[in-house]
């Protein structure tokens, strides 16, 4: 089979074309042919091995987000048939239970051999079913970037009618983190650096935009949005940069979920009013796949459509290319390379 993989050395320079063995499904397994597979920060980090030990050992097929047809079954699997569109799971040692050492083991694209090859085999308990509305290409982005919203605003979040969520930004987590809120009936306050992607987060459903760069504190917009309330959850992705914002932003006894450090890990924070107003900041990393299955039925029962980004598609051997405009943050929603 044809592969994607890091070889020899770390690096996007270093992503070659090549060939393994075709794999066969063992007992507990089925073998999927894959269709697509999805960007995610995380990405463009492990490629330069940017979790040390964590990263594994080359050669490495990079990426842990994708989708495919199951194409064989092994002996004892039930609940799933040739045919059926499924994602693997991100961590394939996280079936259920919280998060433990043991489930950055199986993370795929790294340590474990990734999604950007044209056949895996996986243990049955550790993919789920697509939702059927979606294609391949949509189902891809979900494993890791739909999930780790999932996990921030449901799972550990309990989103509820009624609730103020403040999304930050329109990458892939962020734009999911919209649909999930609007799911359960959650007041969106969307955060950009774009006049254009406020635009089309409108269009998706955002009810209050505000321009970061014109707006620099913007935590203390989303209070006068709130009448002097502040939000109930924001889905915090930048960091350390943005952090003190989100702080501000929260009413007491609200959720900060701590997702992405895109614009650093370090730096001065002001962590009085986390205690003093009885603040809950969590950290989050993606999900199980029994979150997975969840997220997936909930999915497929409100039809909802993954934002994958039409304009900035790609193909199986462009990967690198993907991955290396990938920070450059042109898109508006999910970068995918179809098969």
């Amino acid at each position: 089979m044809r592969v994607m993989q890091i070889e020899g050395e770390w690096g996007l320079d270093h992503i070659k074309l090549g060939q393994r063995p075709d794999p066969e499904p063992g007992t507990g397994e089925v073998l999927i042919r894959m269709k697509a597979a999805s960007i995610n920060f995380r990405d463009t980090v492990m490629v330069n091995r940017g979790y040390g030990r964590r990263s594994g050992e080359l050669p490495l097929v990079p990426l842990s987000d994708g989708a495919g047809e199951i194409i064989g079954l092994g002996d004892g699997v039930t609940g799933l048939a040739v045919g059926d569109m499924v994602c693997p799971a991100f961590s394939q040692t996280w079936v259920n239970g919280p998060f433990s050492e043991r489930s950055w083991a199986g993370t795929l694209g790294g340590p474990v051999d990734g999604t950007m090859r044209e056949y895996m085999v996986c243990r049955a308990e550790s993919v789920a079913k697509a939702p059927s509305q979606m294609s391949a290409a949509e189902a891809s982005t979900l494993p890791c970037a739909a999930l780790t919203a999932w996990n921030a605003l449901v799972t550990q979040g309990h989103v509820q009618a009624g609730d103020v969520v403040v999304i930050q930004g329109t990458g892939g987590v962020s734009l999911f983190g919209l649909i999930i809120a609007k799911m359960h009936g959650a007041e969106v306050i969307l955060t950009s650096s774009s006049d254009e992607k406020l635009a089309k987060g409108k269009a998706m459903g955002a009810d209050h935009l505000i321009n970061y760069r014109e707006n620099a504190e913007w935590g203390r917009a989303v209070g006068e949005i709130t009448n002097g309330r502040g939000a109930d959850h924001v889905v915090e992705v930048g960091g350390a940069g943005t952090l003190q914002q989100s702080i501000r932003a929260i009413r007491p006894s609200g959720i900060v979920s701590l997702i992405g450090v895109l614009s650093g890990a370090g730096g001065e924070l002001n962590l009085g009013p986390v205690v003093t107003q009885n603040v809950r900041l969590q950290g989050i990393t993606v999900g199980s796949a029994d979150m997975l299955r969840e997220m997936n039925r909930a999915f497929e029962l409100h039809g909802v459509q993954a934002p994958v980004d039409p304009d900035n598609g790609f193909a199986f051997e462009d990967v690198a290319e993907a991955l290396r405009t990938f920070p450059e943050g042109r898109h508006f929603g999910k970068v995918v390379c179809e098969f």
